[in-house]
């Protein structure tokens, strides 16, 4: 909104002292960073307070781990922290008339609302079992039904695949060189770049990063044999479904311990930046040689908001955490983190820069899968981690949840380092 509003004054001519800061991507996006951490840490203890006296206090199971009942009745869905922390820097510092924009307000309100749908009937739940004299257990069925929380990615990766596919403004463009223009791309677009004249064409069917190939790119109309490339469209939502799915829970999964999706976040949050910004800049697509994405370069302020947002809710949910962000936060980031890799086109370098959730998501699916293999067979159950997910198994070795935390965030560091350098390496 602050955009918009320096954007008419300097086309009415109306000159405002700094006002001329907003048309620079650079400036927005810094200005980003530190407003969400404002907002996040000034404002997030009054919610954790709020939130206390609403008694909205986390259950824990008996797993036999240290330190779980200091836990106890520590605030949670302090998701919302980071909601607010990276949708107002977000309405006031973007251009809201960018499709890339309003798809991710639509993402973060979308997952936010369901997590926090969850963690609402959890909290209910325990407090009717209160009333009532029961033992309440966390665990118990309460929340959403499993079904339900896989409809509402369903949905967004239904809605983000269809506007990458459909909408004219989410176009990739391709540099034309030759005479003759791909079968797969539409129009020409003319740019002057250091005084000389390119061609560039829209590609028509949805294209994506591959690494650790020359040229880089891969169509998903290649997965179709040419009879029915006509239903590229489908295959594409399918796999974007699968991919926010995939992410989502694996975000939600790794929110086990004090500051580590967290702290994940946020360093994926940089990584995907960096993307954002390179593939939305002319000058830096062309010298990396990667594809590039109109509009996509507004998107680094959300980003920017994203990053600022984990960092000023690490304040108060690194170790010992004062606050939770229970499904409203794990749910939205990791449904964000998505929803970013596949509009920068990115999505097949997911299982490097999101490797930790990765790699919690595969422990909690061997150990399930191995458990019932083994008591099928043997008629007892066995397990392959002393527990799942992979940071309960360290916890369980006897290391401390810091010590964890940090080295979890140095394999993040490394992994999306290695994406990055992935531009280059061909």
């Amino acid at each position: 909104m602050l955009y918009q509003l320096f954007e008419w004054l300097r086309q009415t001519g109306i000159k405002i002292p700094g006002g001329a800061l907003f048309q620079f991507i650079t400036f927005r996006v810094l200005l980003a960073v530190i407003m969400s951490l404002v907002i996040s840490m000034m404002f997030g203890r009054r919610l954790i307070n709020y939130l206390r006296n609403l008694q909205v206090g986390e259950s824990v199971r008996e797993l036999g781990l240290e330190g779980e009942q200091q836990k106890k009745g520590t605030p949670t869905m302090g998701g919302i922290i980071i909601i607010l922390a990276i949708l107002i820097p977000t309405l006031l510092l973007a251009n809201l008339n960018k499709a890339y924009i309003r798809l991710m307000i639509f993402s973060t309100l979308w997952m936010g609302m369901i997590g926090f749908i969850d963690d609402y009937l959890k909290l209910r739940a325990k407090k009717i079992a209160q009333s009532q004299g029961i033992n309440y257990k966390k665990g118990d069925k309460d929340g959403l039904a499993g079904w339900f929380k896989i409809l509402g990615q369903v949905v967004l990766g239904f809605v983000v695949a269809a506007t990458l596919y459909f909408n004219s403004n989410t176009k990739v463009w391709r540099e034309f060189v030759g005479d003759t223009k791909p079968t797969d791309t539409i129009g020409l677009k003319r740019v002057i770049l250091d005084g000389k004249e390119k061609l560039f064409v829209e590609a028509r069917e949805p294209i994506t990063t591959i690494p650790f190939v020359k040229n880089h790119e891969f169509n998903y109309s290649k997965l179709l044999p040419s009879a029915l490339r006509g239903a590229t469209w489908i295959l594409y939502i399918v796999i974007v479904i699968f991919i926010i799915t995939a992410v989502s829970n694996g975000a939600n999964i790794t929110d086990g311990i004090d500051g580590l999706a967290t702290g994940v976040s946020a360093v994926i949050g940089v990584c995907l930046g960096v993307f954002a910004y390179a593939s939305g800049n002319l000058r830096f697509a062309e010298y990396l040689n990667i594809m590039y994405i109109p509009n996509l370069g507004e998107l680094s302020i959300f980003i920017g908001a994203l990053i600022g947002a984990c960092l000023g809710f690490l304040w108060y949910n690194a170790y010992p955490a004062t606050v939770f962000m229970g499904d409203t936060g794990s749910l939205t980031l990791g449904g964000i983190i998505a929803a970013l890799a596949v509009i920068v086109r990115k999505e097949l370098l997911i299982p490097i820069f999101c490797g930790v959730f990765l790699v919690e998501n595969i422990s909690v699916l061997l150990q399930v899968s191995y458990f019932k293999y083994t008591k099928r067979k043997f008629g007892e159950g066995r397990r392959i981690f002393l527990m799942s997910p992979l940071h309960h198994h360290y916890q369980k070795l006897g290391y401390n949840e810091s010590k964890i935390v940090t080295r979890f965030w140095i394999v993040t560091i490394l992994c999306v380092v290695f994406a990055i350098v992935t531009l280059k390496i061909r």
